[in-house]
């Protein structure tokens, strides 16, 4: 119960209404305003922007600190000493695993990672050319068609094993978008590889000669679906839990999460880097695309700079910045025109004081678009890969959601529309 109260008054209510404050083990504590509607009110906040739609364990942001924790762990800590599959687990289970359970939770995923054959029926229905989101919204959709046996939501059994079956085939059909969208046949998932590893295989691999992971490639994918394992209520996770409170099955949520992200306000980010560097198209383009970012009347904007949520250094962009210069010199691309572009747009970023007085720091955005760009990620298979990454988080909200009461989502409205009127008679 809280101890706490706030207390509103309301023109037309006679009676101070009391509200109780809610207390978070950490972050800013929170007024319920359920009881406002017996009262003949609510409250109003679009985008959400003040309103604590539920009640979670998993993933805590502080923007003012820069701060990013999964389950209580840094991120920073996270990126150098876990590895994408453990944080997996963690964000599934709460905890991380021991030896045993991390070597059960990676085989069992490895062994789910094979879509039925059926599905190469539904990507040959779609233009080669259709972007690569558009497929896996109805990919990952049609997922529940293949285990409508296992999708009663009330079983926790039935509910890890979706899980389990998203975190695997998600990478699985991304690379089949890839592969289909240049007319190469589709490879076949391996088991001796790990995640990232597997996921490049599939991505680059051919059954004319033997493709071999680069560690460093490898370890560079790894940080990206790391990074972007959670990030708490953004607008794609919202999506997953607001579907999931009809009862939809996961594939249906985890697909909407995916609609959601298309957006380019939200997932398109690290693609609307790469459209501004094409844009600027040399170095020289650079002071003259500067000086239009600063002038307040011109709406062009530094994409991949700043964030929404973090008013400070954006902890991901500290772990990718390193990540991406091994990557560059793993494949010698430091002469790459773009790249040379983003290094200098780097550098001024870091050194203006335009930007630095405004926190408009490289975010992940930022180095996960150079990394992708230089493995050979085309840009419009960038949003798929935040996708592949960001699959734990959507499942874990969608499971923390499910195995506690819930509501169905019912967000209300200020209505500004036509008052009652009758229809004209003839």
């Amino acid at each position: 119960m809280a101890e706490k109260k706030a207390q509103l008054s309301v023109d037309g209510i006679d009676e101070t209404i009391e509200l109780p404050i809610y207390e978070g083990t950490v972050g800013p504590d929170v007024i319920d305003v359920r009881s406002l509607v017996s009262k003949g009110v609510f409250t109003y906040d679009p985008g959400f922007m003040s309103t604590a739609s539920c009640e979670s364990k998993i993933t805590y942001i502080d923007g003012g600190k820069g701060i990013l924790l999964y389950r209580g762990y840094p991120i920073e800590q996270l990126a150098e000493k876990s590895d994408f599959m453990e944080c997996c687990y963690l964000l599934l289970n709460g905890e991380l695993p021991t030896a045993e359970e991390k070597d059960a939770f990676i085989d069992d995923v490895k062994h789910h990672t094979m879509v039925h054959e059926q599905i190469r029926n539904l990507f040959i229905s779609f233009p080669r050319h259709a972007h690569p989101m558009s497929v896996m919204i109805g990919a990952v959709g049609a997922l529940s068609a293949f285990y409508h046996n296992d999708l009663v939501i009330d079983d926790a059994e039935h509910r890890q094993a979706a899980a389990v079956r998203l975190i695997a085939k998600i990478p699985t059909l991304a690379a089949m978008c890839y592969k289909y969208s240049i007319g190469q046949p589709f490879m076949y998932p391996r088991n001796d590889l790990r995640f990232s590893e597997n996921f490049l295989y599939m991505m680059f691999g051919t059954p004319c000669e033997e493709y071999v992971p680069s560690p460093v490639i490898a370890d560079a994918m790894d940080k990206i679906f790391l990074l972007h394992a959670d990030h708490e209520q953004n607008a794609s996770t919202s999506t997953v839990r607001l579907a999931g409170s009809t009862g939809a099955n996961p594939y249906a949520c985890i697909s909407s999460g995916i609609t959601a992200l298309w957006g380019p306000a939200h997932g398109g980010a690290n693609e609307a880097v790469l459209d501004m560097l094409n844009e600027i198209g040399d170095v020289k383009n650079i002071p003259d695309y500067i000086k239009r970012v600063k002038d307040k009347n011109d709406p062009v904007k530094l994409m991949g700079f700043g964030h929404r949520v973090y008013k400070n250094f954006d902890p991901r962009a500290h772990v990718l910045r390193d990540a991406a210069k091994g990557v560059l010199e793993e494949l010698g691309h430091e002469n790459d025109p773009l790249l040379k572009i983003a290094k200098e747009l780097e550098r001024i970023a870091l050194e203006d004081d335009y930007f630095i007085e405004r926190n408009l720091y490289p975010n992940v955005d930022f180095y996960s678009g150079i990394i992708l760009k230089a493995i050979g990620i085309p840009t419009n298979l960038f949003t798929v890969i935040f996708a592949t990454g960001r699959t734990p988080g959507w499942v874990a909200h969608w499971h923390e959601m499910i195995s506690n009461p819930f509501k169905i989502g019912r967000p209300r409205q200020l209505y500004t529309g036509a008052t009652f009127r009758d229809y004209p008679g003839k």
